[in-house]
């Protein structure tokens, strides 16, 4: 359950950031610290999200069509934390070589569908 504050943060990132605001304030209203870092979309991730010495970094992918390996490789070469790669929507297509790729790269992928 979100407090008041925690919802009405969430509501300004959804407004602020679109798409990537929308999946930072679904990591908000989990209870994580969120940071958005960049919001172009050749940026290795968009966000950071902490809790309890845990930190992620986020990227948001919402394009229709198969999702290039290049987008896996570039978030495993980010930093020394836990990546996280959301496809956003039904529109992004993963193929099981990517999720291989993903998994010897430690690169966890998620869909959010909002």
């Amino acid at each position: 359950m979100t407090t008041a504050r925690e919802a009405f943060e969430a509501k300004k990132l959804a407004q602020k950031y679109g798409i990537i605001g929308k999946v930072a304030a679904r990591y908000r209203e989990a209870g994580y610290d969120v940071k958005v870092e960049n919001t172009s979309p050749d940026a290795p991730y968009h966000f950071t999200a902490s809790k309890k010495g845990e930190k992620l970094l986020v990227k948001v992918y919402g394009r229709s069509g198969e999702v290039p390996a290049s987008e896996v490789e570039a978030l495993a070469s980010a930093g020394q934390a836990k990546k996280v790669l959301v496809l956003y929507g039904a529109g992004p297509k993963v193929s099981s070589a990517l999720l291989e790729k993903a998994k010897e790269l430690g690169v966890s992928i998620r869909r959010v569908r909002i």
